[in-house]
């Protein structure tokens, strides 16, 4: 398994959704979900029309076996309710296009983003890219890592701050200033 890194630049963040909203607006949306959510791809999947009718996710994490609320953002609720207009509410958010009211994979998903990435000329990009972008502007925004921490139901404020690549980006800066 690879090691997967935040989108760290507005500008890519910016050019992979224009380049997803061109192609497909289901894909467009799935991005976008992810990096205003938080939430695991595994969740995002089997979120339903309904599930994005509230101005909240409610869920139990697959991962965990959490209960969960995450509060939408604004941009990601107006989004969504143009997305999901005229769907019915036990229909699955982002739908395969195989079978009837299924949800795209995970693979499928991985497929998605590696096809972006390629269009910016992006690496280390994976399904958790999603999760850690979401993270890593976070804690650029608000430098709050508790907060963070309790979002991603991390054990510590170490393991919160290597997942979004903070500790990378100061071992980077570190490294660029370092001569003898």
């Amino acid at each position: 398994m690879n090691f997967v890194q935040p989108i760290r630049d507005p500008e890519l963040i910016r050019a992979i959704k224009e380049y997803l909203r061109i192609n497909s607006y289901r894909n467009y949306m799935l991005f976008v979900t992810g990096i205003n959510s938080g939430l695991r791809i595994s969740d995002i999947l089997l979120l339903r029309v309904k599930d994005a009718k509230r101005p909240y996710f409610n869920l139990v994490e697959m991962k965990t076996d959490k209960k969960k609320r995450i509060e939408m953002t604004p941009g990601l609720r107006r989004g969504l309710k143009d997305y999901v207009d005229g769907k019915e509410d036990h229909e699955y958010l982002f739908v395969s296009r195989e079978g009837v009211n299924k949800p795209i994979g995970r693979s499928m998903a991985y497929k998605i983003l590696r096809e972006a990435a390629e269009y910016v000329n992006l690496d280390d990009i994976g399904t958790h890219t999603l999760r850690k972008t979401f993270g890593y502007h976070f804690y650029k925004k608000y430098g709050n890592v508790a907060m963070l921490q309790q979002i991603f139901n991390h054990s510590d404020q170490t393991t919160t701050l290597r997942y979004i690549g903070i500790n990378q980006d100061e071992m980077d800066k570190a490294m660029k200033g370092f001569k003898i």
